[in-house]
């Protein structure tokens, strides 16, 4: 069940150059700090990390970058106060877009992690 999806984290993980790369960008790193404090915080809250890839590549190939993206978001959050327990990374690839423009601007938008919080 999903209670609260958090808008300002829906493209925190961009690729970096092209679409092959999952990093956490400087300007996620802010926001990730505060989900971490929130974590640690309330040992019983719980996040699902939805890691997204655009339409470029194969379906495994896209479903693995997804892993790979939310993976890398999971590192930061635990890095910042979070538990491996309160995290679930799921992949989706490029099976549920946000833009659906064959475009770099487009595709980049598509390139993303979003975090649900499951728990509170």
């Amino acid at each position: 069940m999903r209670t609260q999806r958090h808008a300002e984290a829906c493209h925190l993980v961009q690729a970096a150059g092209d679409q092959r790369h999952a990093h956490v960008g400087a300007e996620a790193q802010a926001i990730l700090a505060c989900h971490g404090k929130y974590l640690t915080d309330r040992p019983s809250a719980a996040i699902t990390l939805e890691g997204h890839a655009d339409e470029r590549g194969t379906r495994e190939y896209n479903l693995g970058l997804g892993e790979r993206r939310g993976n890398a978001v999971s590192s930061a959050l635990q890095g910042n106060g979070g538990s491996a327990s309160q995290l679930n990374v799921v992949s989706y690839g490029e099976e549920r877009p946000t833009c659906s423009d064959s475009s770099e601007d487009c595709w980049g938008k598509n390139r993303r992690v979003e975090i649900v919080y499951t728990a509170k």
